[in-house]
């Protein structure tokens, strides 16, 4: 499990060509300065390489068109549930947002669809989601994600195991209904390991830090 790199890969390169890893899963904020399969060409033939989008990855075109666009735009895991070396993992990318759904409270827009049906022309980008929502955690994703099984769940954003509104209730029940063992996280840019108070183990990954499936850090997350 790789945290937000935020334009930087080198390290993920280096454990990689080292560790020899089944599988690496970003957990977003990457921010490639590059398609993605360029970034990553060191390791793509020794390891899969699999992702979910956070809030930075929709700051800008580039941002957004290097992972989207690129040759891995097929190995997203966001709203979907996949078996990765023997293990399913779920992911959820990008964040919660006030104008579409900020839980416990009822969302405004159930879809994507229903946003760009209501959002007006002018606000639209490339004739659909404006470019900031393509990392906005709609409601209709969520509900079918909670509807399947799966082992680890992997999310930009973070369980309720922090404080005040840096956690989200909404991945607690998240995890708890795809009977998920192992959450992981970024977004916030600490290492953490949280214990299983909520019914799953939960892991925070900090900063390019890099933690295995067992929520052992690889790479520590770096200090801002």
């Amino acid at each position: 499990m790789a945290g937000d790199c935020h334009g930087r890969f080198d390290h993920v390169i280096e454990v990689a060509q080292v560790c020899l890893p089944a599988a690496v899963v970003f957990l977003g904020d990457m921010e490639v300065p590059a398609p993605l399969h360029e970034v990553l060409a060191p390791i793509t033939a020794i390891t899969s390489i699999w992702w979910i989008p956070g809030n930075h990855d929709t700051d800008s075109e580039a941002s957004h068109d290097h992972l989207q666009g690129s040759a891995l735009a097929g190995h997203n895991l966001h709203g979907r549930v996949v078996e990765i070396a023997g293990v399913r993992i779920a992911g959820l990318g990008g964040v919660f947002r006030e104008k579409v759904w900020a839980p416990p409270g009822d969302p405004i827009y159930q879809s994507a669809e229903d946003f760009i049906h209501r959002c007006g022309r002018g606000n639209r980008w490339r004739g659909g989601l404006p470019l900031k929502h393509r990392s906005t955690i709609f409601p209709d994703v969520y509900l079918r994600l909670l509807k399947q099984r799966a082992d680890v769940l992997v999310t930009h954003e973070a369980p309720s195991y922090w404080p005040g509104d840096y956690g989200q209730v909404a991945i607690d029940e998240l995890a708890r209904g795809l009977h998920a063992t192992r959450t992981f996280h970024g977004h916030l840019h600490a290492d953490r390991q949280y214990g299983s108070s909520l019914g799953f183990d939960g892991y925070g990954v900090g900063l390019r830090g890099i933690m295995d499936l067992d929520g052992q850090a690889v790479v520590p997350g770096e200090s801002e």
